[in-house]
């Protein structure tokens, strides 16, 4: 067994009902917290033993939506045609860009993602995979990166026609549910230890046939998984399924029996509140993603407040939670929204109730019993850091410049700002030369 004690610092409870404790020690054996409070370490004898004193520990952040395989995007040199709506970026960017995808190129781009989120104080991503050129085993190469940095990770792979029809669509189906008995297995041989979890994968539903939903429909029943889809990121996904199927996305969705309490929904910006009245129904999760939004000029969303299961995500804009729930809250207000810190708080640490369906654990507290995913932070506040408070702290505070320390599942991948057992500098080197390597490919593909 292998224990970590930290001794007399603050703890910040998130999640739940918030709190501030001050001067009291955690205490950590293989992956849970076993002990916090007032000289709780006093008789442990530790393998590790952290000075918690001026440091700040909290729950890490999970990011409720990503896209791994944007990860050697950054300054993309290619040449593109007109962007004028969100269709032409699909088309002449995304779709470009995720059909050059091989294996090396996806396993550098979970390599850097994955890093990227550990030193953000991100300590659980959940991921959205598309390599239309490399669908069997994509996945596995995806929780490669996530295994090898160790960040927890839920991934999937986007069931999609918009390459090659229905031989496109079924081997997405099969690839996520290759994957899942994959999870699976891995989970009977290392118990606790397996680190990534399955989703079954969609697009979004103007790509995918009634057909395709119906094999997403019979995947998550035979794997025991909830679905991950875009849903009305534009208004064309919502006239697409008005003038096809004469239904709302969500009703049209609902008739395959695919919103359950393990759903995860994204974007939704253009669902109307009868839909978010379904969803809410149905207990799905629903993922908000200012950053991509914004940056993809498809709107506000007009449901936001009306979901109950709302989580915090980046759409592919990096791991750092810091920055999205930030620029979440500053554009809610420009918008003329109501909410406060402590709502967006509340929605960014919601996305442990996902966690929790799926790896069976509880998530999201400093408390015994509690999966030990911790961040420790070198933050000095200049005004009292109370329970009353903590939110507007987190964000107009704190960043992610404040992570010293990093912890999964009970072991240390972080410490004074150096990812521990990977040489980073390696690593990033070979992303860059494959990156180079991978934006030749990109443009020669034709929209």
């Amino acid at each position: 067994m292998s224990t970590i004690a930290i001794k007399n610092t603050r703890v910040l409870q998130t999640k739940g009902d918030v709190d501030v404790l001050e001067g009291v020690d955690v205490v950590i054996k293989d992956d849970k917290i076993v002990a916090v409070g007032k000289d709780a370490a006093k008789d442990v004898k530790a393998d590790k033993v952290i000075n918690g004193k001026g440091k700040t520990v909290m729950p890490g952040f999970v990011c409720g939506h990503h896209h791994y395989y944007s990860g050697l995007s950054r300054g993309m040199q290619i040449t593109a045609g007109p962007q004028t709506d969100f269709i032409q970026v699909l088309k002449e960017w995304w779709w470009r860009l995720d059909r050059g995808l091989q294996e090396e190129s996806t396993y550098y781009s979970s390599m850097i993602c994955s890093i990227e989120a550990i030193k953000a104080g991100t300590t659980a991503v959940i991921d959205h995979h598309a390599s239309p050129n490399y669908i069997n085993g994509s996945l596995s190469t995806i929780a490669k990166g996530l295994k090898e940095t160790g960040l927890r990770g839920l991934t999937c792979y986007e069931v999609t026609d918009r390459n090659g029809g229905m031989k496109e669509v079924e081997e997405g189906v099969e690839e996520n549910i290759r994957f899942a008995k994959e999870c699976d297995d891995e989970k009977k041989k290392l118990g606790n230890d397996a680190l990534v979890e399955a989703m079954i994968g969609g697009h979004a539903p103007f790509t995918i046939p009634d057909e395709g939903l119906k094999l997403m429909s019979k995947a998550c029943k035979q794997t025991k998984r909830g679905m991950h889809l875009h849903i009305a990121e534009d208004k064309y996904d919502v006239v697409y399924s008005h003038h096809h199927y004469n239904k709302d996305i969500v009703k049209r969705l609902e008739d395959f029996d695919l919103l359950h309490e393990n759903t995860l929904l994204v974007h939704g910006l253009h669902l109307n509140k009868d839909e978010a009245r379904i969803i809410n129904e149905h207990k799905c999760f629903f993922a908000h993603n200012p950053r991509s939004n914004m940056n993809n000029h498809v709107g506000y969303c007009g449901v936001l407040q009306d979901v109950d299961k709302l989580i915090i995500g980046t759409d592919g804009c990096g791991g750092n939670m810091f920055e999205e729930i930030k620029i979440g809250f500053f554009k809610h207000k420009d918008d003329g929204g109501p909410w406060w810190p402590s709502n967006y708080l509340e929605a960014l640490t919601r996305a442990n109730d996902l966690l929790e369906m799926y790896y069976g654990r509880k998530f999201g507290r400093v408390e015994k019993g509690y999966v030990a995913d911790l961040v420790i932070l070198d933050y000095q506040n200049p005004t009292p850091l109370i329970k009353e408070n903590l939110a507007t702290h987190i964000l107009w505070g704190m960043s992610s410049n404040v992570v010293e320390s990093v912890i999964v599942n009970g072991v240390i991948r972080m410490e004074n700002h150096e990812i521990v057992g990977i040489d980073t500098e390696k690593v990033f080197k070979e992303a860059s030369k494959c990156a180079a390597k991978l934006w030749k490919v990109v443009d020669k593909i034709k929209a």
